[in-house]
Parts: C-alpha cells; structure tokens; sequence
C-alpha cells in the first residue's frame, strides 16, 4: 500500500473538486496512482448524480453573459435544490462556465430529450435522403443515420457538447459538480444571441 501524503490529497481534490476524505479514500484505493484515484472518484460521482437526478431542481439561478466585444450575449437558466446552493460561488462559476459555453458553441437544445419531435424527424430524414447513406446496403442504414445522430447531437445539444478543450462532456461537467455540490444541477433553458444574426 502507498504512502498517502497530504500533498497528493491536496493535488487530487484541487483537480477534482471532492472532498479530503474522498480524495483519500479513493488514493489509498487506487495505491497512489492519481489517474486511477480521478477515475474513481468520477465514478462515484457518476453513481452520486444518477441517484440525485430525480430529485425536483426548482432554485438556481438566471444569469448572462456578454461576450467581450458585445457581438454575442446568453441569458440561461440552471437549477439546483435549494437557494442556499444556487448562491454559492461554485455554483455561480459553473452557471458562468455554462453561459460561455452556449455563446461559444452555440448549441439548439439543452440535450437531445429536448429536440422537437419534428426537428428529429427533419433531421434523420435528410440523413437517410443522403447519397452517401443510399450507397451502403440498406440493413446497415438505420445504424449509420444512429451513428450521425449522435454526431449531430454533439453539436447542436449542450449537454452533449465537449466542455471547452477538455475531453469531458458537459452532462459529465453537470455529473461532477452534483456529486460535489450534492444537488441535483439541470439546465432548464437557454437563449443565444448573436448581433445581426437572422437578419
């Protein structure tokens, strides 16, 4: 078993956000291996939102975001359990990294739960209709328009999208902050602007 210094304690909670005694725990577990440790400690996290996902979100906050310049600007909308969450500055800080995030990529929806059935539909028939989709063996087709939906839901839903260059979505950015934060954390709503955008 590895030697658990303090140092290394502090090292993975300031990557990761938990607690001291989790960091710890999830060390010794690990036998000091600091990826092995962030793994494990994502994955309790993971375990810690899906329970907490059902519980009703109706606090948080609206907030907005001008980027600089003042060509593009967000208001969104992120709820969590109680007031007392939704005034601290971790989670005003994720709300902000959010905000960015839409100005940023621009996505449609929150996550793909939330796309219009019509806009679904619209989409998976313009793949379907596509002459590089018609060129493969029909029985294969379904699991290719599959695979370009999850594509495009990569881009067009924020809670599918990367989380800035990182290699982490940002459903899993939401997940990690749940399980540090212990509320559940939605996106209810967002809207994007962008000047002289539509006209």
């Amino acid at each position: 078993m590895a030697d658990i210094s303090a140092g290394l304690v502090k090292e993975l909670r300031e990557r990761t956000g938990a607690g001291f005694m989790d960091c710890k725990q999830a060390l010794v577990a690990a036998d000091g291996d600091m990826d092995k440790a962030t793994a494990l400690l994502r994955e309790k996290g993971l375990a810690a939102a899906t329970k907490k996902s059902s519980r009703e979100a109706l606090e948080g906050l609206i907030s907005s975001y001008i980027h600089t310049g003042g060509r593009v600007g967000v208001l969104i909308e992120v709820n969590c359990e109680t007031d007392f969450v939704a005034r601290t500055d971790e989670f005003q800080r994720l709300v902000r990294d959010l905000a960015i995030q839409v100005a940023g990529l621009a996505p449609l929806y929150v996550d793909e739960d939330r796309i219009p059935p019509a806009d679904l539909e619209a989409r998976k028939a313009e793949l379907l209709s596509d002459e590089t989709t018609h060129k493969k063996p029909e029985s294969i087709r379904p699991q290719i328009v599959e695979g370009q939906l999850k594509k495009w839901y990569s881009q067009v839903c924020l809670y599918d999208q990367p989380f800035r260059d990182e290699e982490r979505t940002v459903r899993e950015l939401i997940n990690d902050r749940i399980a540090t934060i212990g509320e559940n954390i939605r996106v209810r709503r967002f809207t994007r602007y962008a000047l002289a955008e539509e006209l």
